[in-house]
């Protein structure tokens, strides 16, 4: 189902969002992604002797560097970022920092993207990380009415366990945009498979923007702040009925965003579909070589038109 029509965003807010957008810096992003997926490769795995008949891959995750990366990065935007530890078994530490707004900083907006990782983990999930960090220097260069929360969300492969704490034991944002598999693109025909109840272009060279009911009038933000836009992916967009937890629609509930819309909160989900297009999908094959820099721009263009609009819109 694609998104109905929301109220206009006006032509400030959409001039300012792809302003801001057309200094994404690709070369920064990517090089973010070099880091990330070499810290993955070399970083201590996660012990998983304690789990009951774990998956093969799940003993091949890691985590503790790629929090540090984040934490560093967001210092170095001039940004106090916080840790958060969760002792429940498996533990989990998620990072976050705020861009405090100018005019309503009492009102937050959230990006985030989770930062474990199998194997080498370049698609899933260093280039959501990547992307959310040049989101964050864009914006802490140039802070909106509203404040934007940046978050790292911690073990989201084994079951969405940072996000879903964070939910728990945070404020929640009166938006939130979850980032998770942003990189991976294939002009072929044929290369795109569709989602049970929900038939796609059979091309991959599109970002998927999810929203719920909920969240209906913040995609369709996201349509209108990119429409005319420069060096963009196409956009589609996909809205789950209700709360987007129904029998036909479990695959768009495979993220960070989904404790949000479980709890009847405003939630995006932007993705490449995962393994519905990317045959490395958890896959130690899952490395840079595999993605495409400039669509992985792209979609860091449409994240800062994003967050921009939500977080400037009267």
């Amino acid at each position: 189902m694609l998104a109905a029509c929301a109220p206009s965003v006006d032509e400030a807010t959409k001039t300012a969002a792809q302003e801001l957008a057309a200094q994404v810096d690709k070369d920064r992003v990517w090089n973010d992604v070099l880091a990330l997926t070499q810290l993955h490769r070399s970083d201590v795995k996660f012990d998983c002797t304690s789990l009951e008949r774990p998956p093969e891959h799940w003993c091949e995750l890691s985590h503790d560097a790629a929090r540090d990366f984040i934490a560093q990065r967001l210092r170095m935007l001039g940004l106090e970022p916080i840790v958060d530890p969760n002792d429940t078994n498996p533990p989990t530490a998620n990072v976050y920092a705020e861009i405090r707004g100018a005019s309503r900083p009492d009102e937050v907006v959230t990006l985030g993207a989770h930062f474990d990782a199998f194997y080498e983990g370049a698609d899933d999930n260093s280039s959501s990380v990547a992307v959310m960090l040049e989101v964050a220097r864009l914006v802490a260069q140039a802070p909106r009415e509203r404040t934007v929360r940046v978050v790292g969300y911690d073990l989201e492969e084994f079951g969405l366990l940072g996000s879903t704490r964070m939910t728990r034991s945070a404020s929640i944002a009166s938006k939130t945009l979850a980032l998770d598999c942003v990189g991976y693109s294939d002009s072929a025909p044929g290369s795109q498979s569709g989602l049970p109840g929900f038939p796609l272009p059979d091309i991959g060279d599109f970002l998927a923007v999810i929203g719920n009911e909920k969240s209906r009038e913040s995609v369709e933000t996201t349509l209108q702040v990119t429409r005319g836009a420069s060096d963009i992916p196409k956009v589609l967009s996909v809205i789950a009925a209700g709360r987007g937890d129904g029998p036909l629609v479990g695959n768009l509930m495979r993220s960070d965003h989904a404790p949000l819309w479980l709890g009847g909160h405003d939630a995006v989900f932007f993705t490449d579909t995962a393994n519905f297009r990317n045959p490395n999908y958890h896959e130690d094959t899952d490395r840079p070589d595999t993605l495409n820099a400039d669509f992985l721009a792209g979609v860091a263009r449409v994240s800062v038109m994003t967050i921009s609009a939500w977080s400037d819109a009267r």
